[in-house]
């Protein structure tokens, strides 16, 4: 404020504005998530990516929308760098995580799966496993140079430490003095953690350690090998020494498979309104969930759908399939199931998982009682002959590891004996043990058959007319004539004349056709005072340098052009005097498509490219094809065996001014074709797919498949004739065709 030096009306003017503004744009993000919410299953997350600066401010807007209650966590993750843009100076530490906000519609009925990390030295940062276990079932402390580098503990070692074995839970049955190596145990103030059958099972299995003046559990650290993630993320970076970028905001695939892995299961849909390079469409096929994403830039849509269908994807081991079955007898050491698959992705994948071994499933093991007796038959025996061979009188848990140097061969021998029977005996303990422990299933790990590659299954894109969104004020009253902020006098700047910007850059950019050389280029350009064509453009035919008039016909800023009002353009074109319409829209309907020419008038149809949109903002350079007249697909339909038909595309059949003539392109203009050979007049289903151009345009996915490729199935993809179909029973089919720059144009053919 205090560098303001505007007079008090000015600065009250413009303290409003940005008010407004702010408030506009505040009803604009509420609305937006709103939608989002609405659009949720009631057990399902919204995920929400935020740099750590917008934290408050979005979160409030959350809080709003989907409750307080309905807050999971706030997630934190490492970006690429902390130094941000150099242009910005920054005072103090650099941030160097964003934030995800975790959401559910209801927290109570959320589908949550959870996420474990393996257990690395980061785990034990206060050194409490310093034991270890040998292969021989020795044990010892780490030394010192073990406990500082544990890539020195032995490979085949296990690392162990003591926990505690009471707890303050009173109960009558867990408050006893206990017998352990000779010693008796109390529980001092508190109670044991198990009755005495469980503390029997604990120390048959050599799960009871003692101290000076206490007993203890003996917790592997590989009996629950894993541990949960939390809500802090340090492995997530991207850039050229961790995760390849192809897109300039790109989000790390780590983070997005977390959210999608904790949140949904497979056949689950994942919706992203913001596409960039496809990272959530991509992870999303890679972990058999559907997905729909949405983006403005053709760009983005054009990285993703070129990522997507260039990429190689594991094939998981699917549960409900014979494979499947199969695997999951195998881990689960049971009997395969019978019952009838049908590769139903919804029952999910075969998943590794970890043994959860706990004190409690030790305790209740009732197994160990069994192996205990059956092998105290024959280490009972041997104890009593090694120590009436030597004089003793040890019990079990006194018999040295090793043999004395003095002792007689048959002490050796029966001791020998004793220590391979005792050992056969711990290993079959810990077996059922692993084997009874519950299990937790790591969901980011299913099996995956090496022998079979995987592709993207089938998506389409499709582009949407664009709708607008009237605005409110402040009091929630529609704007009169839905005005946006920008649209008139009486908002925040000049008025803005739609025609007018694109009758600005029409006169700059001309039309363009197939080829650069057959652009239209206006002589002159004015206003015409008609209730259809609102300008005259003048332009030089071919070689001749014939002088032609057109009528210009423009479409609206936000809709879809009818065949009414084509039809109507063009008789007033006829009236007036035009050699030709050209109009220029953002849409067409589907009838539309079907007109070219009213008596004498032909109809340029011209697609304006979606940045005019934006044209108020953007300079006008005459660059790019703004304006693009894309003609009519030339087609055949041949009969096939059994009363069936067939599409040939010859290709696309465009008007050329310059010389007053259509002329036919042929398929090396066309990046790709659709049919639907069964058209219901409202709206346009892919059936048949084709994809041509003068370079093929799978050979990146060839390379990326690197196997033997099947030459006929790629050639019933790469053509320009249909596979055979049967007649149409709304005796209609339409043609889609799609080139280069990605304009489309669409045809409708009866058939009979």
């Amino acid at each position: 404020r205090e560098h303001i030096t505007r007079e008090p009306e000015q600065v009250k003017a413009f303290r409003d504005t940005w008010r407004d503004g702010i408030h506009s744009y505040l009803t604009y993000l509420r609305d937006r998530l709103t939608v989002a919410r609405d659009l949720l299953t009631d057990s399902g997350s919204i995920f929400v990516q935020i740099g750590d600066e917008n934290v408050h401010f979005v979160r409030s807007l959350l809080d709003e929308v989907f409750g307080v209650e309905n807050f999971q966590t706030q997630i934190s993750f490492k970006k690429t760098s902390g130094a941000g843009s150099p242009s910005v100076k920054t005072v103090g530490l650099a941030a160097v995580y964003d934030v995800v906000l975790w959401y559910a519609k209801f927290a109570e009925n959320i589908k949550y799966r959870q996420l474990y990390n393996p257990k690395d030295d980061d785990f034990d940062a206060g050194g409490q496993y310093s034991k270890i276990e040998l292969p021989d079932y020795t044990r010892r402390s780490m030394a010192s140079a073990e406990r500082k580098e544990r890539s020195l503990v032995p490979s085949d070692a296990r690392i162990y430490r003591h926990d505690t074995i009471t707890s303050q839970s009173a109960a009558s049955t867990t408050k006893y003095a206990w017998n352990e190596q000779g010693r008796s145990f109390l529980p001092g103030n508190g109670y044991w953690k198990t009755p005495i059958s469980g503390m029997t099972r604990l120390s048959h299995s050599w799960r009871l350690g003692t101290a000076a003046n206490s007993l203890s559990y003996i917790r592997f650290i590989d009996d629950f090998p894993v541990s949960p993630i939390s809500n802090l993320w340090t492995d997530t970076l991207t850039g050229s020494f961790t995760e390849e970028k192809t897109y300039v905001v790109q989000t790390s695939t780590k983070i997005i498979q977390r959210c999608i892995l904790m949140a949904t299961d497979p056949g689950d849909l994942v919706l992203d309104p913001t596409c960039g390079s496809g990272t959530t469409a991509y992870v999303s096929e890679q972990w058999g969930r559907r997905w729909i994403t949405i983006d403005t830039s053709r760009v983005a849509l054009a990285l993703a759908r070129a990522r997507i269908m260039g990429a190689r994807y594991p094939y998981y081991l699917l549960a409900d399939s014979p494979a499947g079955q199969r695997k999951e007898a195998e881990v689960t050491r049971s009997a395969p199931a019978s019952a009838p698959t049908y590769g139903n992705i919804r029952q999910g994948f075969v998943y590794e998982r970890v043994p959860h071994i706990t004190l409690k499933s030790i305790a209740n093991n009732a197994e160990i009682d069994v192996i205990w007796d059956r092998f105290q038959e024959a280490l009972e025996p041997l104890r009593a002959q090694l120590n009436a061979a030597l004089g003793k009188s040890w019990d079990e848990w006194e018999i040295p590891r090793e043999a004395g140097a003095g002792w007689p061969a048959s002490a050796k021998e029966l001791h020998a004996q004793w220590w391979e029977q005792r050992i056969a005996r711990q290993r079959e303990i810990d077996a059922s043990i692993a084997a009874k422990a519950e299990s937790e299933y790591l969901y980011d790990r299913p099996y995956e058959d090496k022998g079979v590659v995987r592709v993207a299954g089938p998506f389409t894109v499709e582009s949407l007319s664009p709708h607008r969104v009237l605005a409110v004020d402040e009091n929630d009253e529609l704007i009169p004539h839905g005005k946006f902020i920008n649209e008139g006098p009486d908002g925040y700047g000049e008025g803005y004349d739609f025609t007018a910007v694109i009758l600005e850059n029409l006169r700059t950019a001309g039309v363009q056709q197939a080829h650069r050389q057959d652009r239209i280029s206006f002589t002159a350009l004015s206003g015409w005072p008609g209730r259809y064509i609102c300008a005259e453009g003048r332009y030089l035919e071919g070689e001749s340098g014939k002088e032609r008039r057109a009528g210009i016909f423009i479409g609206p800023e936000f809709g879809t052009v009818p065949r009414a009002d084509l039809v109507a353009a063009a008789r007033e074109a006829g009236d007036a005097g035009f050699d030709v319409l050209i109009a220029c829209a953002f849409n067409y309907d589907a009838h539309s498509a079907e007109f070219e020419r009213l008596g004498r008038v032909p109809v340029l149809k011209a697609r304006m490219n979606a940045d005019l949109h934006m044209a108020d903002s953007l300079k006008n350079t005459g660059a790019g094809n703004l304006f693009v007249i894309f003609g009519e697909p030339d087609i055949a339909i041949e009969p096939a065996d059994s009363g069936q038909i067939r599409v040939k595309l010859r290709g696309v059949d465009v008007f050329h001014p310059q010389s007053g003539e259509v002329q036919a392109s042929g398929p090396d203009e066309i990046a790709c074709w659709f049919i639907d050979s069964d058209y219901n007049e409202e709206s346009f289903f892919v059936r048949q797919a084709y994809f041509l151009g003068a370079n093929d345009p799978y050979k990146a996915l060839k390379t990326t498949l690197k196997s033997e490729i099947d030459e006929e199935a790629w050639a019933s993809l790469y053509g320009d004739t249909s596979r055979a179909f049967a007649k149409p029973t709304s005796g209609r089919i339409a043609v889609k065709v799609i080139n280069h720059l990605g304009d489309e144009v669409m045809k409708v053919f009866s058939v009979a």
